[in-house]
């Protein structure tokens, strides 16, 4: 939960570096979010209304820190944008996104390392 509320701290940063563990534990706990809604929409009846609210409330710190995870590999925010080519694009985030930290870049020095 440390590392879901970390990312809300930095709601709309979107220089410096996340750790891969600092954004698979955001994407989980989204994620188990997103599942204890639908359910409470199932048995509510509000269909996806939660979840769509949720979603809409979460896009900028899923932003902020999928640009930040970048950022931590080396690479700019704007290669987000290759998500949008159909298949291959989410391939290539995934990898992005699995790849190890950078040693200092020019977007800070190493998460992995600082305090």
């Amino acid at each position: 939960m440390e590392w879901y509320l970390k990312v809300l701290k930095n709601y709309a940063v979107f220089s410096g570096r996340a750790r891969r563990k600092e954004f698979w534990m955001f994407l989980l706990i989204n994620f188990i979010i997103g599942l204890a809604l639908a359910i409470i929409g199932s048995i509510t009846g509000t269909g996806r209304a939660l979840q769509d609210l949720y979603s809409l409330a979460i896009l900028i710190p899923n932003l902020a820190v999928s640009v930040r995870r970048l950022h931590d590999i080396g690479r700019s925010g704007w290669w987000l944008l290759i998500g949008l080519i159909p298949l291959i694009g989410a391939i290539v985030l995934l990898v992005f996104w699995c790849t190890d930290s950078d040693a200092d870049n020019d977007h800070g020095p190493n998460p992995k390392f600082v305090g």
